[in-house]
């Protein structure tokens, strides 16, 4: 039957082998890394694997070779749910009206096109011997 010490050992010895822990230990002197009890070491351990920022909506991980190397590559998405420096919400900002404006210019580039189709369709001439050539290029596309 094991004793408490070599227990106590076998756990400390097994805690210090987790890669996360191990590289927080290694930048501590040796006598604060011998400082701590088995309870800190699993309760450090725990506090460092719990990351907040683990789960996402849309999580893709994956490696490709190329030639004789192994790249990896990450895409994830879902919800901000940090605090925003005050860089990261003006180039937001700018993101949101770059999109507002790129969305209304497509819209009114959509409207003036369907109505110049209706107005073609009716026969309405504004601009006598004159065409963009659009009414003839949907005629045929749909003929």
């Amino acid at each position: 039957m094991e004793t408490l010490a070599q227990e106590n050992a076998r756990l400390r010895n097994k805690l210090t082998k987790d890669t996360g822990l191990r590289k927080l230990l290694d930048r501590m002197p040796k006598e604060v890394q011998d400082s701590f009890t088995e309870e800190q070491l699993a309760n450090i351990k725990i506090a460092i694997s719990a990351r907040t920022w683990g789960s996402h909506a849309i999580d893709v991980r994956s490696t490709v070779k190329f030639f004789r190397y192994r790249y990896y590559y990450v895409f994830v998405a879902g919800r901000n749910r940090r605090e925003l420096t005050r860089r990261e919400r003006r180039l937001g900002l700018l993101m949101h009206a770059s999109f507002a404006t790129v969305f209304l210019l497509f819209c009114s580039v959509l409207g003036v096109l369907v109505l110049y189709l209706i107005k073609s369709a009716l026969g309405i001439d504004i601009f006598p011997n004159f065409s963009f050539g659009v009414w003839a290029w949907f005629k045929d596309f749909f003929d």
